[in-house]
């Protein structure tokens, strides 16, 4: 049944992912007035659809991707003098018409982010603004480095004034690499160099440290070691066995360091600072045996809304920074900083679909708007059958001023096909890997 759900919802996921797509190229190939023959949502034999005056609007068989097929655009098909045909247009027009199914999924993730803060936004604490450390791992690349939790990074990698957001980038795109940090600690500053260590599950760098924020529940389990001492969702954590709590990481830490002995919880409700005892309870998670108080707990954020304008200028600068940090991401991957296996095939996407839709409406859009995005950039990457292989190949000729032979555009587009199913294949062997390995 999970199957199913996770199935049906990376249908959806992509289905409004692709049809946007495809819209953007199908509109400026009508603008430039370019014949389209075929408008297709998924590839393979015709399951059903319509016919709209030339265009044949259909659903194919398999439902992973889509095309606009418009007439003489295959480097392999025959010269025709047909003036509509995509290759006897201006090939600034072919550009315009290449360009659109891309920035349709950026226009698309901007829209959904905007609409999203509009409807519901968690404001930054001042203290992950200013990027403050609220837990130090044991043995930690950080811990090594001396950082101390309560110190505030006033530098990282030559950047100043950092919020946690600039932290989780430098330390996820610098892996094994010693960089600069800055921190203050009272009135001291202090200097160091951090080397983030390699995380094998997430195939990024890891410091191993937290920001520093309140700590609130979220959901309380019934009938768990939680549920019977009292604890509610939106209860603020404050101690836990007299440690403060200022990382939604050190208390799980805690809890399995203590392997199932009476924790005594200092938490907040209502303004009111209450004391409770929770006995965590030995369960069974992904085949692993851990100790658990059956709650979930995350920072606390102030939940607010944005107009328009807030939210239109706050969604183009979270895109511009993702689609950067992906980006950057490619780049590691060149570099041998990264590594592959972050990387999320159909099966990753359609477990994160089946948990984003369960979570409710936002989360779902929150992600639709995310995987636009990466869709947008991976289809601008240079490489031939990809959006941006063709803007390349259009630039090349813009520049001498001749159409390239169509044995180099022949062989252009094999080399980028067989390219594009190996990287298809390695991400659905690391789909199944992660499955397998309970990832």
């Amino acid at each position: 049944m999970e199957a199913f759900e996770s199935f049906w919802w990376l249908l959806v996921l992509l289905g409004v992912m692709i049809i946007i797509h495809e819209l953007g190229h199908y509109w400026a190939a009508v603008l430039c007035d370019v014949k389209v023959d075929v408008f297709s949502v998924g590839f393979g034999p015709r399951l059903f659809g319509f016919r709209r005056g030339e265009t044949d609007f259909r659903f194919s068989a398999i439902l992973f991707g889509g095309y606009v097929k418009m007439a003489g655009e295959q480097p392999g098909e025959s010269e025709t003098l047909d003036p509509r045909a995509f290759s006897n247009k201006p090939r600034w027009q072919r550009l315009i018409i290449v360009l659109a199914g891309p920035a349709m999924n950026v226009l698309l993730a901007v829209a959904l982010l905007t609409g999203l803060y509009m409807t519901r936004y968690y404001k930054p604490t001042d203290s992950y603004l200013q990027a403050v450390i609220g837990y130090v791992e044991e043995n930690s690349p950080a811990a090594t480095a001396g950082i101390e939790k309560g110190d505030r990074v006033v530098e990282i990698d030559g950047r100043k004034n950092p919020s946690w957001d600039d932290l989780k980038e430098a330390e996820g795109f610098n892996a094994n690499t010693p960089i600069a940090v800055v921190l203050q600690r009272n009135t001291q500053t202090i200097r160091t160099t951090l080397t983030p260590g390699f995380d094998e599950d997430i195939g990024m760098g890891m410091a191993g440290w937290r920001e520093d924020n309140d700590v609130e529940v979220g959901q309380v389990r019934p009938g768990s070691p939680a549920e019977l001492a009292g604890l509610m969702g939106s209860d603020v954590l404050v101690s836990a066995n007299g440690v403060p709590i200022r990382s939604s990481y050190g208390l799980p830490k805690l809890v399995e360091q203590n392997k199932g002995a009476p924790i005594e919880l200092v938490y907040e409700r209502e303004g009111e600072r209450r004391t409770v005892t929770v006995t965590p309870r030995q369960e069974e998670v992904d085949g692993k045996s851990r100790w658990l108080m059956g709650v979930t707990i995350a920072p606390k954020r102030e939940r607010t809304s944005l107009s328009f304008l807030p939210a239109l200028q706050l969604s183009l600068e979270t895109n511009a920074r993702y689609a950067t940090m992906i980006l950057r991401f490619f780049k590691g991957l060149v570099e041998r900083r990264m590594s592959a296996k972050s990387l999320e095939g159909p099966i990753g996407i359609a477990r994160m679909s089946r948990s984003a839709a369960r979570q409710g409406a936002f989360e779902f859009f929150l992600l639709m708007a995310m995987v636009s995005l990466n869709l947008a950039v991976v289809n601008m990457l240079p490489i031939p059958v990809l959006d941006g292989g063709m803007i390349l190949l259009l630039l090349v000729e813009m520049t001498v001023r001749r159409d390239l032979s169509i044995q180099v555009k022949e062989m252009m587009f094999r080399v980028g096909f067989v390219f594009l199913l190996a990287v298809m294949a390695f991400v659905l062997y690391n789909d199944i890997a992660k499955q397998a390995s309970g990832g």
